[in-house]
């Protein structure tokens, strides 16, 4: 499955190496919603897209940097949360499992700046992706 997926890691310097490379100077990357993350895996499809995305963005002569927005899909999410009591050994004595709804801001708090005639959608509607 090593093919099918992109670490997180790799993700990160595939965007960077995009927006690095794809113009004719240099332009820094800004990726935000992945901060939290310890390890996850893309999918490669996606990633090559959105690598694309990166790439096509950084190639544009008026464009002086980027940033790169990783937020959820549908905007409530329930999340499991996890409270670990730890001893002094650093072992677990005991362990609470809770859940919480979290809600999220959707894109259009991210693109109040950007003029509706320049944003390009290219996500497939939900359930075909």
């Amino acid at each position: 499955m090593k093919l099918l997926h992109t670490k997180l890691p790799e993700f990160i310097k595939k965007m960077q190496v995009a927006a690095a490379e794809k113009g004719k100077k240099p332009k820094e990357i800004k990726i935000m919603g992945l901060e939290n993350l310890r390890s996850a895996k893309m999918q490669s499809l996606r990633t090559g897209r959105i690598e694309h995305a990166v790439g096509e963005l950084a190639a544009l002569d008026n464009v002086e940097n980027l940033e790169l927005i990783v937020i959820p899909r549908v905007p409530e999410t329930m999340q499991t949360v996890i409270v670990k009591g730890m001893n002094k050994d650093g072992k677990c004595d005991k362990a609470v499992l809770e859940i919480v709804n979290i809600l999220h801001p959707t894109e259009e708090a991210y693109l109040l700046d950007c003029d509706p005639e320049n944003i390009d959608d290219r996500r497939p509607i939900i359930g075909n992706h």
